[in-house]
């Protein structure tokens, strides 16, 4: 039961790194928002926990991996006076896909109408999407949001560490301005 637990909660994050043409990314910010005057950030105590009250090894993971991008930017963690604060979303779906092709007939030819039909294929996988916010914490206004989205490769449950590791950095890679000196 465990398992099932934990890996419905991994696989939107996953989804993405698997793909071999990546997340489908996208990012926001607030144009008014100066993103370079901001210096500290921590997240928001809520965080990535659960009606137990205890985070996840998955949230650890996000946090371990959204706190790197950030210091790589040049941001510094401060937990008890943040300019910014984090959070992040998940969200996963079971989908399917009806794929239709025509049948083949005879001899290699297709046939169409009365004399031919349509082979349909069922597809059925996981889409999962992560978003990350950065708020700032005195306005309590969300200044900048990153979202990535895609299918959830089953083998992206070997290493989950390093899958989020890769979706994360590919969310801050867009990142516009970090912070001056």
């Amino acid at each position: 039961m465990r398992h099932r637990v934990l890996s419905s909660l991994i696989a939107p994050l996953l989804a993405f790194a698997g793909c071999a043409s990546g997340p489908s990314v996208h990012v926001d910010h607030d144009p008014a928002a100066d993103l370079a005057g901001y210096k500290t950030f921590a997240f928001f105590e809520h965080v990535g926990t659960d009606r137990s009250g205890y985070s996840s090894l998955l949230t650890e993971h996000l946090k371990s991996a959204t706190r790197a991008e950030l210091e790589r930017l040049g941001y510094v963690y401060d937990e008890r006076a943040p300019q910014l604060r984090v959070n992040f979303f998940l969200n996963v779906q079971d989908r399917q896909e009806v794929h239709t092709t025509p049948s083949t007939g005879f001899g290699g030819l297709r046939f169409y109408g009365a004399w031919g039909g349509y082979e349909v294929r069922t597809e059925q996988y996981k889409a999962g999407a992560l978003s990350i916010d950065l708020v700032d914490a005195r306005r309590n206004s969300l200044v900048w949001e990153g979202v990535a989205e895609g299918k959830v490769p089953s083998k992206a449950l070997d290493d989950p560490g390093a899958t989020l590791g890769k979706v994360v950095a590919e969310l801050f890679s867009r990142f516009p301005n970090p912070p001056s000196a």
